[in-house]
């Protein structure tokens, strides 16, 4: 399971990928490849269970969960490496 969860993990924007880049740097790599080889087991149960097939959530799925949670984690990443941040909201064209 965790060379899948190795290759599942450098496959390039998708959900198992993304999982990976953000514990990695919590808990490192290996613990970040088990955690991936957990979910791609779950997957795989879910998946004989209901006789479904794989829907990926997106590269991106972690940040669509909490927009707001990321954007204040990137103003106090930029205000501690010294700018100043103002933020205004795009308008819709």
């Amino acid at each position: 399971m965790v060379q899948a969860a190795w290759g599942a993990s450098h496959s390039k924007n998708t959900y198992l990928a993304s999982q990976y880049r953000r514990l990695v740097g919590r808990r490192g790599k290996k613990r970040a490849l088990i955690a991936v080889g957990h979910s791609l087991l779950v997957i795989f149960y879910h998946m004989l269970k209901n006789g479904t097939t794989y829907a990926d959530l997106g590269g991106d799925f972690f940040d669509r969960l909490e927009p707001e949670r990321l954007t204040r984690y990137y103003v106090k990443r930029l205000e501690s490496l010294g700018h100043k941040v103002t933020l205004q909201s795009r308008v819709a064209a």
